[in-house]
C-alpha cells in the first residue's frame, strides 16, 4: 500500500511535487507514497454503497422506557440494526434534536478521517497531496466496510471542540509520599471523567509493617486503596452510567501482599452476609456502596524467583520498601495457594508475570514496566498511554476460506500509520502522560473475530491447527506493524527514546522474529500466512537496523467491546464464539433467534452436503448445541465448541490459545479464563502456574457463580478439617394474616372448580389454592399439594411469568371449552389457571410476549389489522431482515421449549442451559451483558464495564 521515499536534502513543505516535508525536530524528510488497494481512482468510497435512512429508538428492555431516540439517521444498507443503534447513540456528536447533531455515518467518518489526514499532511507523513487523498479514501473505505475500527475515544473526541484524547489505556505511577498519593487520586479522577481507565502499581508505598520518618507506623498501600476506590465509585466514567475501570497491582515481595490478596475475598464475604440480612447488595443496589475495593481489578506481580520458590516449596522474602532489606519470610507455596483461593472465591487477584513482561520490554534503559491498564493488555512505562485499533479478521477470509495475507498486510500498514499520526495532535489528561506518550509513541493494533474465523475455517479453538493459524496471523500483524514503524522512522523519525534504548529494542525485535520461526504449522493455509509473517519480520529488521523504529510498542489484544459491535463482529478480541445461537435485532423492529452464520460455512468446509448442512443447522436452532446432530461426525464436534454451552472449551484451552499468540504481541491479552463452578482451588493453582510456564504476561480467572449469593465451601489453610458449609438461600416473604384476595369459579371441559388467589397488600400475587374434585379424592389431594408448592415458590420470589411460561399449553384431561370469555379454550386445567392468573396479575407487555390477551385486546388487534392500511415500506423492511437469514436458522419460542422473554444472547443462552450466566445487567438499558475480554459488553446499547 505504501512505500517510503528516501530522505531529502532540502527542507520544504510537502506538496504535489514530492518535495521534502519538515519532520519532527526540524529534520528534512520525505513522506510516504500511498497506493490504492480497496478503492477505485475517481470513485469516492461513499458512492460505492447503497445508503438508507433508519429510525433509532432504543428502549430499556426491562420497563420499556425510551433511553435514546434519533430518527432518519443514514447508514449503508448492510450495517446491522445493532451497529447502527450503537454508533448513533454512542459516537454521533451534538445535542439530539439540534442542527449540530450528526445524523449520518458519512459525517462521523469524515470528522475523524479528515482530522487524521490534516495532521498527517502537516507533520510530513505524505509525499504529495495525491498520496494524502489516497490515504483518506483507503481509510474511509475500510471504516465504511467495517474492516477495522479505532477505539472509542477517537470517535468521541477527534474533530470535535473537546480535547482530542485518542487513548483508552493509561498507566499512572505513585511514590511513597502523601503528595504523590493525593496526586494519584486527582489523576485517576480526571481520567475517569474523560471516559477511560487507568492502572498503577502501589509497591513503592511503604508497608504497614514499616515506620514513618516521624516514628509512627505507616498505613500501607491497602489503606490508601480505600480512598481511591471510593473516588472511582463516585465518579461515573465519562459522565455515563458506567463506573470507572481501574487496575491495582502489588509486587509479590511487598510486606502487605497477603492483606492485598485477601482484600476483595473478605469484602465478598461481607456482601453475602449483608445480602442474606436483607440489604440490597445487587450491582447498582443502594447498599452496595458500603462495600470497599469493588471498583478495581487487583493483580499480584509475581517474579520468576517467587514462582521457582513455589516450585521448590521453599521460603520467599518480603522486602522493605524503604531499605530493600527482608522484613519477613513466607512459605512461597502457601502464599501462592492464598492467591488461588482468593481468586477461586471472588475472581481476584489475577497474576502478572513480571520477568516475562520485562524480558519483552523495548525500553529497559528508561525504566521497568510495573503495571498495566485496567484490562491488562497494555503494559508499558509509568505515566504513559496507548491508543488502540482493531481489525475484523473475518473480513480477510476469501471465498475458499483461505486467509488473504496480502490484503491484511496492506490494512495493517494503513491503520498503524493512522494510529501514529494521531499522537501528533492528541491531547492527554496529564502532562507527564502526554510527555511519555509523545516520546515513546506506544500503539496498540489488535484484532477481533478470531473465534468466528477459526470456526468458519473448520478449526477448533482448542486445537493445534486453531492455535497455529492464530499465532501466524498475530505474528503477521505485529511484524507488519513494526515494519511499517521502521518505514515511518525513515520518513519522519524514530521515537525520541529510541537512541537510549536502541539495543534493547533491537533485542526484542529479534525475539519476536525467532518466535515466528518456531511456530509449527498444521496445514498449507497456515504455512502461507506464516511465510508472509517471516517476510515482514525480515524486512522490518533490515529497515529498523538502519533507521530505528517510530513506535516503542505496536500491538495488544484488547477486549473490543463497543467497537466489536460497531464492526458487526461475532466474537471479541481473542475470544471463542460465545454460543451457537445469537439474539438478533430486526430492521422492522423486534428480534429473533438465529444460528451463527459461520456454522454453515464451517460445515461446508468439512465436506457436508447442503442437505446435511440444513439438517444440522435446524438441529442447532432447536437444541443450541451440536451433540447428536443428525449426520454430524463426533470428531467434528470440537469445531463448534464455544465459551459456554453444552460443549464449552476447557479452561486450559483458553490458556493454550493465549500462549500461542503472546510471543507476537508488544503488550498482553485482555482475557479472563472462565472455569466451571465445580473447579477446585488446585485447578486455579494449575492455571496460574501453567500461565507462567507457557510465557504469558498476565492471567485472570473467573469461576462460575463465585460471586454474591452462591453456596460456598472452603477449607481452613493448613488443615484437613473442612469449615462448615454455609448456604445462602432466598428469603421468604410471607403474606400477612389479613390480605386481599379473589375467588374465581371456572369450568374446563365440563369439570368445575374454584381458584382462590391471595395478594400482598402492596400488590402482587402471593398464594393460590385450587379446589377441584371431591374432598378426599386423589385429584383434590394432588391439587392441594400443587397449590402449596406454587404458593411457597411465589413467596420465595419466583416470578409468576416463569410459572405461566411453564404451565400454559400443558395438555391433559380435562380439557376443552371454558366458561371464561377471555380464555375460551384450554388444553388442561393448569393451562387455564395460569392463563387466568397472567391476565389478572401480569402487565400487558409481559402477556404480549407470552401470547396471552383478554377478549377486548384481541378484538382491538383484529380491528386494527383490518381497518388500518399497513406501511409497505415497514413490511418490506421487516421481510428483508427475516429473509436475510435462512429460515432453517430461525427457532420459534415453541421449538426452544420456553416462551420466556430474552433481551440478549446471554439471556438466550441461559434459557438453553437452564441456569443463570455470571454476567451483570447493563446499567444503561437493563440488558444482560456478555463477556468481552476481561470486561463485559452490552449488545443492547454498546456500554462496557471496562475498556471500549
Amino acid at each position: 500500500m505504501t512505500e517510503t521515499v528516501g530522505a531529502a536534502a532540502n527542507t520544504a513543505s510537502g506538496d504535489e511535487s514530492g518535495d521534502a516535508a519538515v519532520g519532527e525536530g526540524g529534520t528534512a524528510r520525505r513522506g510516504l507514497r500511498v497506493e490504492r488497494v480497496f478503492t477505485t481512482e475517481g470513485v469516492h468510497p461513499y458512492d460505492e454503497v447503497t445508503w438508507e435512512h433508519r429510525d433509532v429508538v432504543m428502549t430499556n428492555w426491562r420497563d420499556g422506557s425510551v433511553n435514546f431516540e434519533q430518527r432518519g439517521v443514514e447508514f449503508p444498507d448492510f450495517w446491522s440494526v445493532n451497529a447502527v443503534n450503537i454508533v448513533t447513540s454512542k459516537y454521533f456528536r451534538g445535542a439530539v434534536g439540534t442542527a449540530q447533531r450528526e445524523s449520518s455515518l458519512r459525517q462521523l467518518i469524515d470528522r475523524v478521517v479528515n482530522s487524521y489526514v490534516r495532521a498527517g499532511t502537516l507533520h510530513g507523513y505524505f509525499a504529495t497531496d495525491a498520496d494524502a487523498e489516497v490515504f483518506q479514501h483507503e481509510l474511509t473505505w475500510m471504516l465504511l466496510h467495517q474492516y477495522f475500527s479505532f477505539n472509542s475515544p477517537v470517535w468521541f473526541n477527534v474533530g470535535t471542540s473537546s480535547p482530542q484524547q485518542v487513548s483508552a489505556c493509561f498507566i499512572l505511577s505513585v511514590d511513597d509520599t502523601m503528595e504523590s498519593i493525593l496526586n494519584w487520586y486527582k489523576e485517576e479522577g480526571l481520567i475517569f471523567k474523560g471516559g477511560s481507565g487507568a492502572g498503577l502499581n502501589l509497591s513503592r508505598i511503604r508497608s504497614s509493617k514499616e515506620l514513618l520518618s516521624s516514628g509512627g507506623t505507616a498505613s500501607g498501600p491497602v489503606s490508601f486503596m480505600r480512598g481511591a476506590d471510593a473516588s472511582a465509585g463516585t465518579i461515573k466514567s465519562g459522565g455515563a452510567t458506567r463506573r470507572a475501570a481501574k487496575m491495582v497491582v502489588l509486587d509479590v515481595d511487598h510486606p502487605d501482599v497477603e492483606e492485598f490478596i485477601e482484600t476483595k475475598a473478605k469484602e465478598e464475604e461481607k456482601i453475602r452476609i449483608l445480602r442474606d440480612g436483607g440489604f440490597d447488595m445487587d450491582l447498582g443496589g443502594r447498599d452496595i456502596t458500603s462495600v470497599q475495593y469493588q471498583n478495581a481489578n487487583n493483580s499480584v506481580r509475581v517474579s520468576d524467583e517467587f514462582m521457582r520458590a513455589v516450585e521448590r516449596r521453599s521460603e520467599f522474602g518480603l522486602r522493605s520498601r524503604t531499605t530493600g532489606e527482608p522484613v519477613d519470610t513466607v512459605d512461597a507455596k502457601s502464599l501462592f495457594q492464598k492467591m488461588a483461593k482468593a481468586a477461586w472465591e471472588c475472581a481476584d487477584p489475577g497474576l502478572q508475570y513480571d520477568d516475562t513482561i520485562n524480558d519483552w520490554h523495548t525500553n529497559p534503559e528508561t525504566g521497568r514496566i510495573t503495571a498495566s491498564n485496567p484490562c491488562s493488555e497494555y503494559m508499558s512505562l509509568d505515566n504513559s498511554s496507548c491508543n488502540l485499533a482493531s481489525l475484523n479478521l473475518l473480513k480477510f477470509l476469501r471465498d475458499d476460506s483461505s486467509f488473504d495475507s496480502a490484503k491484511f498486510v496492506k490494512a495493517v500498514e494503513l491503520v498503524i500509520t493512522a494510529m501514529d499520526i494521531s499522537i501528533c495532535f492528541a491531547d492527554f489528561p496529564t502532562e507527564p502522560i502526554g510527555d511519555t506518550t509523545r516520546r515513546f509513541r506506544q500503539l496498540g493494533i489488535g484484532y477481533a473475530n478470531l473465534g468466528a474465523l477459526l470456526m468458519a475455517t473448520a478449526r477448533g479453538y482448542d486445537s493445534d491447527s486453531g492455535r497455529s493459524l492464530a499465532a501466524a496471523i498475530t505474528s503477521l500483524m505485529t511484524g507488519t506493524a513494526y515494519r511499517r514503524s521502521a518505514e515511518l522512522a525513515a520518513a519522519v523519525g524514530a521515537y525520541d527514546g529510541y537512541a537510549r534504548n536502541e539495543e534493547g529494542h533491537k533485542r526484542v525485535m529479534r525475539k519476536h522474529a525467532a518466535a515466528n520461526d518456531s511456530v509449527r504449522v498444521v496445514n498449507p493455509d497456515e504455512r502461507a500466512v506464516l511465510t508472509a509473517a517471516s517476510e515482514q519480520w525480515h524486512e522490518g529488521l533490515r529497515i529498523g537496523e538502519q533507521h530505528g523504529w517510530r513506535n516503542a510498542q505496536a500491538s495488544v489484544l484488547a477486549p473490543t467491546g463497543t467497537i466489536g459491535f460497531m464492526m458487526d463482529c461475532d466474537t471479541t478480541g481473542i475470544e471463542p464464539d460465545f454460543s451457537l445461537v445469537k439474539f438478533k435485532k430486526l430492521v422492522g423492529g423486534g428480534s429473533m433467534q438465529i444460528v451463527n452464520q459461520t456454522i454453515p460455512r464451517a460445515l461446508r468446509n468439512l465436506g457436508y452436503v447442503e442437505e446435511s448442512v440444513e439438517a444440522i443447522v435446524e438441529y442447532i436452532a432447536e437444541h443450541g448445541h451440536v451433540v447428536d446432530a443428525p449426520g454430524l461426525r463426533p470428531e467434528h464436534y470440537e469445531v463448534f465448541d464455544c465459551a459456554m454451552g453444552e460443549r464449552s472449551i476447557a479452561p486450559m484451552g483458553h490458556v493454550r490459545m493465549m500462549a500461542a499468540v503472546q510471543p507476537f504481541l508488544s503488550g498482553a491479552i485482555s482475557k479472563t479464563v472462565n472455569m466451571p463452578e465445580a473447579a477446585t482451588i488446585e485447578d486455579v493453582e494449575e492455571i496460574y502456574f501453567e500461565g507462567w510456564k507457557l510465557g504469558l504476561k498476565a492471567l485472570a480467572i473467573y469461576r462460575d457463580n463465585c460471586k454474591v449469593g452462591q453456596p460456598l465451601s472452603v477449607h481452613k489453610s493448613g488443615s484437613d478439617e473442612p469449615e462448615k458449609v454455609v448456604e445462602y438461600r432466598p428469603v421468604r416473604k410471607r403474606l400477612p394474616k389479613k390480605r386481599p384476595s379473589q375467588t374465581i369459579s371456572f369450568t374446563v371441559g365440563g369439570a368445575e372448580g374454584y381458584l382462590h388467589a391471595g395478594e400482598y397488600p402492596d400488590d402482587g400475587l402471593g398464594e393460590v389454592f385450587v379446589k377441584l374434585g371431591k374432598q378426599g379424592s386423589t385429584l383434590s389431594g394432588v391439587m392441594d399439594a400443587f397449590s402449596m408448592s406454587i404458593s411457597v415458590g411465589l413467596q420465595y420470589g419466583i416470578p409468576l411469568e416463569f410459572y405461566v411460561s411453564k404451565f400454559q399449553n400443558l395438555r391433559f384431561e380435562p380439557a376443552g371449552m371454558t366458561d371464561d370469555p377471555d380464555v375460551r379454550m384450554a388444553t388442561s386445567v393448569l393451562d387455564y389457571l395460569f392463563r387466568r392468573l397472567a391476565l389478572d396479575y401480569l402487565p400487558y407487555e409481559k402477556r404480549a410476549q407470552l401470547g396471552i390477551f383478554t377478549a377486548a385486546e384481541r378484538t382491538a388487534q383484529v380491528a386494527e389489522d383490518y381497518s388500518t392500511e399497513q406501511s409497505a415500506v415497514d413490511i418490506d423492511g421487516l421481510r428483508g431482515s427475516v429473509d436475510a437469514t435462512p429460515s432453517k436458522e430461525i427457532s420459534s419460542a415453541e421449538s426452544a421449549g420456553d416462551d420466556q422473554e430474552v433481551g440478549s444472547s446471554t439471556e438466550l443462552l441461559e434459557l438453553r442451559l437452564g441456569k443463570a450466566a455470571d454476567a451483570p445487567l447493563c446499567m444503561t438499558c437493563g440488558t444482560k451483558m456478555r463477556p468481552a475480554g476481561s470486561c463485559y459488553a452490552c449488545e443492547g446499547c454498546g456500554a462496557t464495564s471496562g475498556c471500549s
